[in-house]
Parts: C-alpha cells; structure tokens; sequence
C-alpha cells in the first residue's frame, strides 16, 4: 500500500462512519420534529406514554439499520467492521443518554425505553452492515 491510499482510506473510512451517524441523527430528530409539531408527540418536556415510546423506537431502530447500511455501503473495505464501529459508537451514545437521564423524571419517559436503544444498537449495526455488505457484492 503506497503512502497516499493510508490517508485517503482513513478519509473515506472517517467519511461513511460521519455519513451513517449523520443520516441517523437527521432522520431522528427531524421524525421527532414532524411528531411533536403535528401533535402525535406531546410538547417537548412533557411526558411521553410508552406506545409513543415504542414508536420512537421503531423508528430509530429503522433508522439504526439504515444508517449503518450507508456506512457498510461507503466504507473503502471490511464494510461490516465499519458497521460494528458505528453500532459501538451508537451504543456509547445510548449509554451515555441513559445515564444522563435516568434519574431526570418523568419528562425523560420510562426507562426501559433507553435501555431498548442500548440493546437495539448492536443488532441494528449489524443487521445494516449484513445488507450494506451483501449490497456491494451484488453491485
């Protein structure tokens, strides 16, 4: 490997992990945005009930998958590597969510619903990783 592929493959490595996280924080926020302004969310700050919690979790586990597939697609190689990177990262993330709120109250909704986004991270990385790998293979 001549000196200039080490750079540009870190770059593009650095370039899909930056892209799924993207695609995923865009798409969550903007749901929860679209929710809350038509009503289907309560304001912000007011507790959610758990069937709008378990909405909240279908879509970001979607969303999860998605982004690691966009990760697994664009990575430079070992595209599930990339994608399990970007669940650990995405698993921090949630522990570090569950902790900062876990005793916050009930504007932070029940708790299982952070523990859900702790244990759906992993399988949503690979899961989009598998589809993003078998993806590049067919292409």
């Amino acid at each position: 490997m001549s000196e200039m592929h080490g750079p540009r493959r870190i770059g593009r490595s650095i370039g899909a992990l930056l892209a799924g996280f993207v695609t995923v924080v865009i798409l969550s926020i903007g749901t929860d945005m679209v929710l809350h302004a038509t009503g289907v969310f309560p304001p912000l700050g007011q507790p959610m009930r758990d069937a709008l919690l378990l909405l909240a979790l279908a879509y970001r586990t979607l969303y999860g998958v998605a982004g690691s597939y966009i990760v697994a697609r664009l990575a430079p190689d070992r595209p599930m590597g990339h994608a399990l990177v970007s669940g650990a990262v995405g698993l921090v993330l949630s522990i570090a969510g569950a902790v900062a709120t876990w005793n916050g109250g009930p504007a932070f909704g029940a708790r299982w619903y952070p523990l859900a986004l702790i244990a759906t991270a992993m399988p949503c990385a690979w899961v989009g990783g598998r589809w993003g790998s078998q993806s590049r293979k067919a292409h």
